[in-house]
């Protein structure tokens, strides 16, 4: 179980997030914690621990007032942190090459490919076609509805009709190198992790996963490792202290590794 550090960008600010609440009208969200550092000081200490595989994630759409500001720090971020970062929202085949080239090595990719509740086939080969296998991750973050979780999409506000399952993880991994999972009902709350998710992802074994989701104490990071088989990848945000909360970042690296 690897540790894999995030960086999540809202109004121009590094910030924790309760992820159900994120709404694009007035640019809202219930916040947990925002730095008053900028996005290269944390790419610069994942760096320098020797972190890989890391995500920057932009949480405002484009069109926002504030979305020209989140990319100037993602910009930051992975200039400071050049081939180590992934980078995702908002990600499409036109600006997917800047964000490369910026020193993402993986765009994340979830809206685009999932149009009008469904897996839009054309819009995964544009992006596949610009990235390569190599550098795309799809996003396959959920929510649960009845007994089932669902692909979520446009900052998880929208219910997918493509139920998360082994079909479309097997479909879906012909196409990339990583899948990014969040958890979004307990995500940014610290309340314990989705353990059903986590048994199910770990059973799957093809590609790299990484699940991020409440995630708050040690206690949880032993759940995922037992359900995940020691084979699901871990983020942890809120619960961080350098995110304001209890669970130090080096032990952390300590336990991950």
């Amino acid at each position: 179980m690897r540790f894999r550090p995030c960086i999540d960008i809202h109004n121009g600010k590094v910030k924790q997030i309760v992820g159900g609440s994120l709404l694009d009208e007035g640019d809202y969200a219930a916040d947990n914690f925002v730095s008053e550092k900028d996005g290269d000081f944390y790419a610069r200490l994942y760096k320098e621990a020797g972190l890989l595989g890391g995500h920057i994630i932009l949480l405002n759409p484009v069109g926002s007032r504030y979305y020209e500001e989140d990319v100037r720090q993602a910009c930051l971020a992975l200039k400071e942190a050049k081939g180590t970062m992934q980078i995702g929202g908002g990600m499409n085949d036109k600006n997917a090459g800047f964000f490369l080239e910026q020193g993402a090595s993986h765009i994340i990719v979830t809206s685009f490919v999932f149009k009008n509740g469904e897996i839009n086939e054309e819009n995964l080969k544009k992006i596949y076609a610009v990235t390569g296998k190599e550098h795309l991750v799809l996003d396959l973050s959920c929510r649960k509805k009845g007994e089932d979780y669902y692909i979520v999409t446009d900052r998880w506000q929208k219910f997918t009709n493509v139920k998360l399952d082994d079909e479309v993880l097997d479909r879906l991994s012909e196409y990339c190198d990583e899948f990014l999972i969040h958890a979004v009902d307990v995500e940014g709350k610290a309340s314990g992790i989705e353990k059903e998710l986590a048994r199910m992802l770990g059973n799957w074994k093809k590609i790299p996963v990484t699940y991020a989701g409440g995630v708050g104490s040690f206690e949880d990071l032993q759940a995922l490792k037992e359900l995940g088989q020691d084979k699901l990848d871990v983020t942890i945000g809120s619960a961080l202290d350098l995110f304001g909360g209890k669970m130090e970042f080096q032990k952390v690296l300590e336990y991950c590794k």
